[in-house]
């Protein structure tokens, strides 16, 4: 019998495990530059960490959780975000008690029940980072526009940003009886979420993904000009601080995420050219998070972003290939005495930092040659019995087609200075 990864999920193979290091290696240079220190927290949780945290009138919790009973008959969630675990981590650590604030960023995998398509799956991939312990509206301008920086490194240039304010428990209340008014006379015509979330939390009726809901709603009245005096100034703060970034935003009411946790600021990013699922990451202010989950009031804000949505938009864009990955130097042998000879260079390159293969299959030269470009190669090394007895090997750029003879002696500096 062949079997095949389970619906939802996906291999990530040689063919573009290069693409997603270089993806990850961005996002570590840039969460390094902005003072980041990385966090890794389990792959499960209690299933009390998402329900308080996320919010159990969420897509998420309803529909979408890996939860099962354990053999210790606790009930444990394959993690599907990392703000809440994150939070979690940062109470019982008692991070608090470090100098602040706490600036961390995570990547990893998170799990979802949700139907796949381009871009989305059970399994999938997140980063984010998380300001812990600031108030001021700085800290959510730093998580909005960082994101940016590591879309435009990896050469994903046709993103939008979207903003909203989704107030506070002060001004939210007002605005959530509102929202009752605008679409109790199409109640009747809602989905069965969307009515029992019209009691329990009307703010969700705005996250509702039915098209055919949606073509009943009218339009909400924008949330921005229903906030108190507190709210109001925060938020247009951050967009005078997004101005002097010139980070350009679009202003979008209907945009609540799909987290409970979330208040005033709320952000999305979209991008073109990867299909109708165009979010490719979004975040908030979470105040009230840490209080939830234990600790003190502690004001705090995060983003997270999709990592296949990121490869994805790339394969849409630049050009991918140059992200495959390859070795410095593959060693081509003529001969019985020319591979033993090999076999012993590539060890010898590897020690010195230079990266290197060889044939063992007991290719014939064309063979090895094509073997070489195939698996990306930057330089091939040619060695036969002439140039064991002169101490040379023939070097081939892989990228120019130049070749020209150098000493063995001297090989491995100077794969290094060619890289």
């Amino acid at each position: 019998m062949e079997y095949s990864a389970p619906r939802g999920t996906q291999d990530i193979t040689p063919d573009e495990s290069g693409l997603w290091q270089h993806v990850e290696s961005v996002i570590r240079q840039t969460m390094a530059l902005c003072g980041y220190s990385e966090i890794r927290t389990p792959i499960f949780e209690h299933t009390e960490v998402f329900e308080r945290g996320v919010g159990a009138t969420t897509d998420i919790v309803e529909k979408e959780m890996y939860t099962f009973r354990d053999r210790g008959d606790r009930m444990i969630t394959l993690r599907p975000e990392g703000t809440a675990p994150a939070v979690r981590a940062y109470v019982e650590h008692r991070m608090a008690s470090r100098p602040q604030p706490t600036k961390l960023y995570y990547i990893g995998p998170m799990f979802r029940y949700e139907r796949p398509q381009a871009g989305r799956y059970r399994q999938f991939h997140q980063f984010g980072m998380e300001v812990i312990g600031v108030a001021g509206p700085a800290a959510d301008v730093e998580v909005i526009a960082t994101p940016l920086d590591i879309f435009r490194a990896l050469g994903i240039t046709d993103v939008t940003v979207n903003l909203n304010s989704i107030g506070c428990p002060v001004c939210r209340p007002g605005y959530r009886n509102l929202l009752k008014e605008v679409y109790a006379p199409v109640l009747p015509q809602l989905c069965p979420s969307c009515q029992s979330r019209y009691e329990r939390n009307p703010l969700r009726l705005l996250d509702c993904k039915s098209q055919e809901c949606r073509g009943y709603m009218p339009d909400p009245p924008p949330i921005f000009e229903y906030l108190c005096p507190e709210c109001a100034q925060h938020f247009s703060e951050v967009r005078r601080l997004l101005d002097k970034l010139g980070v350009e935003y679009v202003l979008n009411p209907r945009l609540v995420r799909g987290l409970d946790y979330y208040n005033r600021t709320t952000f999305e990013y979209t991008v073109g050219g990867i299909g109708s699922q165009d979010a490719i990451g979004g975040g908030g202010r979470y105040d009230g998070l840490v209080e939830e989950l234990g600790g003190q009031p502690t004001p705090a804000v995060g983003v997270a972003c999709g990592m296949e949505r990121c490869v994805l938009a790339m394969k849409a864009g630049a050009d991918a290939k140059r992200f495959a990955g390859g070795v410095d130097v593959f060693f081509v042998s003529l001969g019985e005495r020319a591979a033993e000879r090999v076999f012993e260079l590539a060890f010898q390159v590897r020690s010195q930092g230079v990266s290197a293969d060889f044939d063992m299959m007991g290719r014939g030269l064309k063979a090895q040659m094509r073997y070489a470009d195939k698996v990306n190669a930057k330089f091939v090394a040619i060695i036969g019995d002439n140039e064991i007895d002169r101490g040379t090997v023939a070097l081939k750029d892989m990228s120019t087609g130049e070749q020209r003879e150098v000493p063995m002696a001297g090989l491995a500096s100077m794969l290094r200075e060619g890289r």
